[in-house]
């Protein structure tokens, strides 16, 4: 039962999303970006790494994505599931403590919201066995039943990985 009623709850935020970020009937977005509000978004099916990914969003006229609210990271994991090829298949979005251990920024320099993170259980865990450089980037993704928008983890930014871009619409 508890399980019926944490994906209701989500499909509820979704529906919510959707009443709140109105898709304009014009669209505003290239080829290839869905429109969710004001922003324009790209899943990529091939695998970078997070510098790779972020030179490629770069190169679309936007950056790895950015999660701002709860609705938003709503939006974005139950994008994700459709999407991915198993439970672990996970997007880079843009964060990292690449600079200074511990202190998360978003790519356009702003510091993580502590009271809006969607980290899963015990990460950020650092766990650097593949990469003595420690696990420094952000992947977004769990198929994991019930859905829950706690699909944070860090890893080794040398992963490829597939990417969530986004820029303005």
């Amino acid at each position: 039962m508890h399980t019926k009623q944490s994906f209701q709850t989500l499909r509820d935020e979704l529906e919510a999303v959707k009443r709140n970020l109105t898709d304009d009937p014009c669209p505003k977005c290239e080829y290839g970006w869905e429109q969710h509000g004001r922003q324009c978004y790209y899943f990529s099916t091939d695998y970078l790494t997070w510098s790779e990914s972020r030179d490629e969003c770069r190169q679309k006229g936007g950056d790895l994505v950015q999660i701002d609210s709860r609705e938003e990271q709503t939006l974005l994991e139950l994008k994700l599931r459709g999407r991915m090829n198993n439970e672990w298949d996970m997007f880079w979005i843009g964060l990292t403590d690449s600079e200074k251990e511990g202190t998360w920024l978003w790519v356009d320099g702003s510091p993580l919201n502590e009271s809006l993170t969607f980290w899963f259980p015990d990460e950020p865990d650092n766990w650097s066995w593949y990469d003595p450089d420690d696990a420094d980037c952000v992947t977004i993704g769990n198929r994991a039943e019930p859905p829950d928008l706690k699909c944070w983890f860090d890893e080794s930014c040398k992963y490829t990985r597939r990417r969530i871009c986004e820029k303005p619409a």
